[in-house]
Parts: C-alpha cells; sequence; structure tokens
C-alpha cells in the first residue's frame, strides 16, 4: 500500500513534519521525495510512502 504526503515547512512551530514523523513511526518507509518549490518563507515536498 502507498500513500502520498505533502510536507509542509514554514518555521519550526508551523510545519507538518510530526505526521511524517508519525508514519515512519508505524512502519511506513519513504519511497520517493520530490521538492514541490517554495511560497515566500515556506518549502513544500510531496513524499510518496510505502508499507508493505
Amino acid at each position: 500500500m502507498q500513500k502520498a504526503i505533502i510536507v509542509n515547512y514554514v518555521t519550526d512551530k508551523k510545519n507538518n513534519l510530526g505526521e511524517l514523523n508519525e508514519l515512519l513511526a508505524q512502519g511506513w518507509k519513504v519511497v520517493s521525495q520530490s521538492a514541490m518549490g517554495s511560497g515566500g518563507m515556506s518549502v513544500h515536498a510531496l513524499v510518496i510512502l510505502e508499507k508493505q
């Protein structure tokens, strides 16, 4: 099974890295990641995860 997540990073307090870290802790593995550019001060990346 695969899952896609868009990781957003604006500041240390305004991001969704916790969501990504929780999925990794549940056994999901990163298959690929692609930068999606930035919007001013924010950074976005598409991360594809896989769990067997």
